[in-house]
């Protein structure tokens, strides 16, 4: 974990996180109170909805506690490696209450694929996007 992280993560969770998987090939990983408001929400749904049970199987099946140690590093399950394909290098991506944990590769080419996918859209922004400003 990147040192201008490490502090705020003892401070908020005492260095107890959860990872899972994601839908793209990598993993998430939450501080444990954000995972658990997830993991609530998640519950919540309804288990006749066969695509609801499937996130739920996913995000909730796979989900690890895993702990911070002295030197900031998180030991990540194999099994949740070898989901992600991660190898040597890794790539530690901040989105906001969460972080994605991506094998340097595979977030690489994700990542170039998603800019040409950006030069070849066709200019429709989602109503979401319309009234937000960078």
């Amino acid at each position: 974990m990147p040192t201008k992280y490490r502090q705020k993560i003892l401070d908020g969770c005492d260095g107890q996180l959860v990872i899972t998987v994601d839908r793209d090939k990598c993993l998430l990983l939450y501080p444990l109170a954000e995972w658990e408001r997830i993991e609530e929400s998640l519950v919540r749904l309804s288990s006749f909805d066969k695509r609801l049970r499937k996130l739920q199987r996913l995000l909730i099946g796979h989900a690890t506690e895993v702990e911070m140690d002295a030197n900031g590093r998180l030991l990540v399950p194999a099994p949740l490696r070898g989901f992600a394909s991660m190898e040597k290098h890794i790539v530690l991506i901040g989105q906001g209450k969460k972080f994605e944990l991506w094998d340097e590769e595979t977030w690489n080419q994700q990542r170039d694929m998603w800019l040409d996918e950006e030069e070849e859209d066709d200019g429709e922004m989602p109503d979401e996007l319309k009234s937000f400003s960078l």
